[in-house]
């Protein structure tokens, strides 16, 4: 029987030694011990001092360039289990100065491992294509056929292996703004003070911001918005000089290895054509249109002549109680994925059985969520657990994520046990589609449907739109910074306001404080990474469709097992969805505009 454990109110100020041991991640499963992580770290940094012997070798025989292959996999596959258990054990609880500095060593070893490895790849390149066929034929190197042609893509952009190991041994330099940007953000700014629904008044954070956006009081949301706002734009000028600096280090790298855009520096590596990105941007504008309908509604269900930037978020249905305890989500997370089958639920079941998840909140814990692990552990998840429908959701997407992630590492090989970013999120988004119509289904409510309906829709505007519009501003200030115009705190705030405008229409009101929106977006700095939210986002909500209605599940299940195996479009080919059209993303819209109609109706009766 499982054991029923209780999560109280005061739970976020315990410590972490008070966490009841059912609610926290077992990390013993990596390593056994500190002494034994410490032994493992010392054996990666030696490993990484003797990969000097191949360097200049690697194309002489087919033997000498499978022994560098094998020793190279090696190495990173043990730094990735030291990796993962440094970052976990740090992020349970940051104050802790000992796992602190375990993190900060493990960031340096990572950085030493990749200068070491650095001359790999450029000396693959340098062997002649015939010769490089000939040794894929031997029987040793014929299971990295695909590993190969990836690394062969690369040729025209990969450079000789002196400026290769000192581009890698300048990571930290080209990080350094990034760095900067969080702990200003995280730590250094202080946003004031605001009042609660309780009206007490206390200090403003990243978090109650975002419940405080959700409060029916509109005097609240007014105040925290300005509150959060006068503090960047206090700063404003300081956040454009990070930003500015890290869009010039990707331009850089993107000249050095002689791309024509940071755009296509970011895309083509992973085997994607730089369209997927143009396609999504086109079709989410040709229908904006959907999105200013829904800001219409929310003006109207409001009772408001202009909707503000602080009344995007406050629930349009505001009298259903939704409280979801850890326990009753695992019953429903299990039942919204049955469609998927017993073989994907078993998975799910063992992650709450054999403590995969670090559920609840404690002093020094890392927000947010998310899924880690390494092809030699557990998949793990964080979370920081509420009783309620958003955590529903977020335990839904990360099971998405380390589903996806044990699947991979039980069919793949290590060298194919991974799976680029671009088909990450489309498992765990597909969950959240899953999850959706469950609720839909078995609760008949019309306030609880309506309820469910505007979670969805609330999901998708911030997922496909909003991040659409994040990757068209990413976008245009590479473009500008390489075309030497100076990126300002004014000048970005001018496009960002006119863009923000266009993609919210006339029914939003163009708060001024909303144009330096850009200044604490942290996914600016991730180079090219927000685009494929909203791809897998819109993707997912095909797929769900598929796996409900058109028996999906077995042609779903291949993608989350084939990992790095083949080509994403190839992989997500797989589950039926062709990723180089635009006909996934018109679906995506669709199920969009139907569930919009629904809610418009239940509102209106």
């Amino acid at each position: 029987m499982k054991q029923q454990v209780l999560i109280s109110n005061n739970m976020p100020q315990i410590k972490r030694h008070e966490v009841p041991t059912a609610l926290t991640w077992d990390l013993t499963t990596i390593f056994s011990s500190d002494e034994a992580w410490e032994k493992t770290f010392q054996k990666v940094h030696e490993s990484a001092q003797n990969m000097t012997r191949f360097v200049g070798h690697v194309g002489d025989s087919a033997d000498m360039l499978q022994a560098a292959l094998v020793a190279d996999l090696s190495l990173e596959r043990l730094l990735e289990k030291v990796y993962v258990y440094a970052h976990q054990i740090y992020d349970q609880d940051t104050t802790n100065q000992q796992y602190a500095a375990f993190n900060a060593r493990v960031q340096a070893l990572w950085a030493e491992v990749s200068e070491a490895t650095a001359y790999f790849q450029p000396e693959v390149l340098r062997i002649p294509d015939t010769v490089l066929a000939e040794y894929l034929a031997t029987p040793g190197l014929e299971p990295f056929s695909h590993l190969f042609d990836t690394i062969r893509l690369q040729k025209p952009h990969t450079l000789p292996v002196e400026q290769e190991a000192l581009l890698a041994g300048a990571s930290d330099i080209f990080n350094a703004s990034e760095n900067t940007f969080g702990v200003l953000d995280n730590s250094d700014l202080s946003f004031g003070d605001v009042h609660t629904e309780t009206g007490e008044l206390v200090p403003l954070t990243n978090g109650l911001y975002s419940l405080l956006l959700e409060s029916q009081s509109r005097d609240l949301r007014q105040e925290a918005f300005d509150t959060l706002y006068d503090s960047y734009i206090s700063f404003q000028n300081t956040f454009a000089s990070t930003l500015s600096s890290h869009v010039k280090g990707h331009n850089f790298l993107a000249k050095a290895r002689h791309y024509d855009s940071a755009r296509e520096a970011a895309i083509l590596p992973h085997g994607l054509p730089t369209t997927v990105f143009e396609t999504l941007r086109k079709s989410v504008n040709d229908h904006l249109p959907l999105l200013h309908r829904f800001v219409s509604l929310r003006r109207q269900v409001l009772g408001v002549e202009d909707v503000h930037s602080y009344d995007l978020y406050v629930p349009l249905v505001d009298d259903v109680t939704f409280d979801v305890s850890y326990d009753k989500a695992q019953d429903i997370v299990i039942k919204a994925l049955a469609p998927l089958g017993e073989d994907y639920v078993r998975i799910v079941q063992r992650a709450f059985d054999e403590r995969w998840i670090d559920v609840v909140e404690n002093k020094g814990k890392r927000t947010g969520a998310y899924s880690s692990g390494a092809y030699d552990t557990n998949p793990f998840i964080l979370l920081n657990w509420q009783d309620n429908l958003n955590n529903v959701y977020t335990l839904a997407h990360e099971l998405g994520h380390s589903v996806h992630s044990y699947l991979t590492r039980h069919t793949q090989p290590y060298h194919y046990g991974d799976y680029p970013i671009f088909l990450a999120e489309i498992a765990s988004t597909t969950n959240e589609s899953l999850l959706t119509d469950y609720l839909l289904k078995t609760n008949h409510d019309p306030k609880v449907q309506a309820y469910v309906l505007n979670q969805y829709l609330d999901g998708f505007k911030g997922t496909v739109f909003r991040q659409t519009q994040f990757a068209e501003f990413e976008d245009w200030i590479h473009q500008q910074a390489a075309e030497g115009e100076a990126l300002t705190a004014d000048k970005m705030s001018s496009y960002y306001g006119e863009l923000n405008q266009k993609y919210y229409g006339p029914d939003l009101f163009p708060d001024e404080a909303i144009a330096y929106e850009w200044a604490r977006i942290p996914h600016f700095y991730y180079n090219y990474y927000v685009y494929q939210y909203a791809t897998g986002e819109a993707a997912a909500t095909t797929l769900a469709d598929r796996i409900i209605n058109h028996d999906g599940a077995n042609d779903y299940k291949n993608y989350l097992r084939a990992g790095a195996s083949d080509y994403p479009l190839n992989v997500i080919g797989k589950a039926g969805v062709d990723m180089s059209q635009s006909d996934y993303l018109n679906q995506a819209f669709h199920v969009f505009e139907t569930r919009l109609n629904q809610l418009e109706k239940l509102l209106a009766n």
